[in-house]
């Protein structure tokens, strides 16, 4: 899980790394999918750790984080976890089986360099969550965000044909998104749109976090329309659908 971005005050930091610990919690059918491109290795790094979701399902060995206020709220039993960024990770050559960034890549300041290091300290796979955003338009919240904010939140993400080019006989897995999703990123809540109008939840997601004070007509029109229908008359289908391809995808890159 990643940390937020931060280029915000110290309190608002402390404040996303606390909603993190609360809503970003590892969603058991997307963890399976991970455990399943981690296979039999036996070392994990986590790069881009946050507060440590979905280790519990592969062998961490040890993890990376920038957010000081990320690594203090890692439970009790947590795998030892160094601050520091992917672009210069603090750890020898082929030192783990596995390199494994979760919803991070695109809040590195260099990608390349970011991932040239995942390559170097792993000996048999580098392992991406992502998100493409040529999907950009298939969660209905977007006709709710101002369209600066969308294109904000788009161009920071990486097309997972980039990140294809750059990786070494990669591919690229759909990672369908349960309507019940535990782990509350920005598309977890696509068939539950009230959890949208919690602050906590908006927290949790970096997109939101970071223009919380430009976004309040956002959730009163949310609200608004929640309360008359107006969102269930246009997305009122979502409801009798189990899962969804939101274009949340998982590389797997062989070293």
């Amino acid at each position: 899980m990643p940390s937020p971005d931060t280029s915000g005050s110290d309190e608002a930091l402390v404040a996303a790394a606390g909603a993190y610990r609360l809503v970003r919690r590892a969603d058991v059918r997307i963890g399976r999918q991970i455990a399943a491109a981690v296979g039999a290795a036996r070392s994990v790094l986590n790069v881009g750790a946050g507060t440590g979701s979905y280790e519990d399902d592969v062998p961490v060995l040890a993890a990376l984080e920038r957010s000081a206020a990320m690594i203090e709220r890692r439970p009790p039993g947590s795998a030892p976890a160094v601050r520091g960024r992917a672009e210069a990770l603090p750890f020898t050559g082929g030192c783990v089986d596995v390199a494994l960034a979760i919803l991070t890549v695109h809040q590195w300041a260099d990608l390349e360099a970011g991932l040239a290091e995942t390559l170097r300290v792993a000996r048999q796979r580098v392992i991406v969550l992502t998100w493409d955003p040529a999907f950009a338009r298939s969660l209905w919240l977007v006709e709710y965000l101002p369209e600066p904010i969308v294109a904000w939140d788009v161009a920071r993400f990486v097309p997972v044909e980039r990140l294809l080019g750059l990786l070494p006989r990669a591919r690229a897995e759909a990672v369908p998104i349960p309507h019940d999703c535990t782990d509350g990123f920005l598309g977890a809540y696509w068939r539950r749109p009230e959890a949208y109008l919690s602050r906590s939840v908006r927290l949790g997601i970096s997109s939101l976090a970071a223009h919380e004070d430009a976004l309040a007509g956002v959730w009163a029109k949310l609200a608004a329309d929640l309360g008359s229908g107006a969102w269930h008359a246009r997305h009122g289908d979502l409801l009798e659908r189990e899962a969804i391809d939101l274009g949340y995808r998982l590389i797997v890159s062989h070293c």
